[in-house]
């Protein structure tokens, strides 16, 4: 599987454990920067990694800012995209398996490099239950997605 991996400033001291434990799991990380801890903006490498997952070119992504919550944000934004903050082993393997999860965000300055192993250890190898439930409960969320691009929220006054 190829892998999208992107990294702010912060998240930028993680980038060699990253790259060694997608490789380590028999995949092809795909880097989209950065490439060292001068500052940056987390928004553009969380966009990059979520267009590259998005339009297939990549099968799953990561992200890694200062907390994770940024680049989270950010991801969930690209339409198709079904990102979450995890730091722990539990919700980076229920996140794909259950909610079909495809990029993961982690916070550099709140895990250290051996539980993001594990994490990315656990995301990477986890897939899609394809259970009835799970399926169900992912089409509702396709649903909210495709009401949002019809631009449903704004005529119910959401903005």
């Amino acid at each position: 599987m190829k892998v999208a991996i992107g990294f702010d400033h912060a998240g930028f001291p993680l980038k060699s454990e990253v790259i060694r434990i997608v490789r380590e799991a028999g995949h092809e990380p795909i880097d989209f920067g950065t490439d060292s801890t001068d500052a940056v903006d987390y928004p553009d490498f969380a966009r990059a990694v979520a267009v590259s997952v998005a339009s297939h070119e990549t099968d799953r992504g990561i992200v890694v800012c200062g907390s994770g919550v940024g680049a989270s944000v950010a991801a969930t934004k690209v339409p198709g995209i079904r990102s979450a903050l995890c730091h722990d082993t539990f919700s980076a393997r229920q996140g794909v398996e259950d909610d079909n999860m495809n990029v993961i965000c982690l916070g550099a300055r709140v895990i250290g490099p051996a539980l993001a192993a594990e994490v990315l250890r656990a995301y990477l190898g986890a897939k899609f239950s394809k259970a009835e439930r799970h399926v169900r409960r992912l089409a509702k969320v396709n649903q909210i997605e495709s009401d949002a691009r019809r631009g449903i929220f704004d005529r119910e006054g959401v903005s």
